[in-house]
């Protein structure tokens, strides 16, 4: 997806900024592999740089987020203004995925400066994509690792240029989800389009699902199949009850259980809620898998 026309407005501060030396790798070269970057070395005591300042931030504004405007004093930031081999100013250059791809010299009209841009998110949109997916890989690896925080952050960076990216949405609602927000999650959910498929997505809301549908309390439950570990529907409700406070394998092996004793009971109802449990660990989980091989030695035996 192209960056432009993808995102909402975004203040000033987010997408015009003044850059350092020192921070030049992390403000351009990096954040260029998200989406392009211009970058605006200029002086104050510049005539034609005062000109064209305001019409190149106008056009990135207008722009609404597909590109990014740093400005580089280069009196007090000469290092990288040497590098690129700035001979006079203002001098304007385009990043994209790290490197500079266009770039003009002097104060051009604004017609100019929006066929610059215009240019530039059109070079930009593949590599732009690109960036997002390695921001979805990270995203990912975090929450698999159980840093709910840095998986938030990095799906709501994709979000910010995507707002209806269905990967970066379904991440951020399992991450509302195992920091026990379901109410936010279902919100996340809510943003995405009403025909969107992602195994993320339909993971949370078939978690959400068995969380609407159980018991408050399995005690109970558990102290009726002590009495009769035959009583079937004690051990369902059980199920429903250790599902909807994510203890998958525990409701798993109840619900195999009422399987492999009667499969036809209450119109198959352990085999329906079985599925309900597979979409809420992820279809392609070890947990989902065990459950089908499990399920298939019961059902073909």
């Amino acid at each position: 997806m192209s960056l432009i026309g993808a995102t909402t407005g975004k203040p000033a501060g987010e997408i015009i900024k003044d850059a350092t030396d020192a921070s030049f790798v992390a403000d351009v070269i990096e954040a260029s592999r998200v989406q392009p970057v211009i970058v605006d070395f200029w002086a104050p005591w510049c005539g034609p740089c005062k000109q064209l300042g305001p019409a190149l931030e106008r056009v990135v504004t207008a722009a609404k987020g597909a590109v990014k405007l740093v400005k580089i004093d280069i009196d007090k930031n000469p290092s990288f203004a040497g590098q690129l081999r700035v001979q006079s100013i203002p001098a304007v250059f385009a990043f994209v995925n790290g490197q500079p791809v266009d770039g003009f010299m002097g104060a051009v009209p604004e017609s100019q400066l929006k066929s610059f841009v215009e240019r530039l998110v059109k070079a930009g949109g593949g590599a732009a994509d690109d960036g997002l997916e390695e921001v979805l890989a990270l995203g990912r690896e975090s929450l698999e690792l159980g840093d709910l925080g840095g998986a938030a952050q990095a799906y709501a960076q994709v979000l910010q240029h995507a707002p209806e990216n269905v990967k970066a949405l379904g991440g951020l609602a399992r991450v509302y989800l195992a920091g026990g927000d379901a109410d936010r999650a279902r919100e996340i959910l809510d943003m995405a389009p009403a025909d969107a498929k992602d195994p993320d997505l339909d993971s949370v809301r078939a978690a959400l699902a068995l969380a609407a549908d159980a018991p408050a309390d399995g005690a109970e439950f558990q102290e009726r199949l002590a009495r009769d570990p035959g009583d079937h529907e004690a051990r369902f409700e059980l199920a429903k009850a250790l599902g909807a406070h994510g203890r998958l394998d525990e409701a798993m092996d109840h619900l195999l259980a009422i399987i492999e004793a009667d499969q036809e009971w209450n119109e198959q109802a352990a085999r329906k809620q079985l599925l309900v449990v597979f979409e809420a660990a992820g279809q392609m989980s070890d947990l989902a898998k065990q459950g089908r091989r499990r399920l298939s030695a019961i059902l073909f035996s």
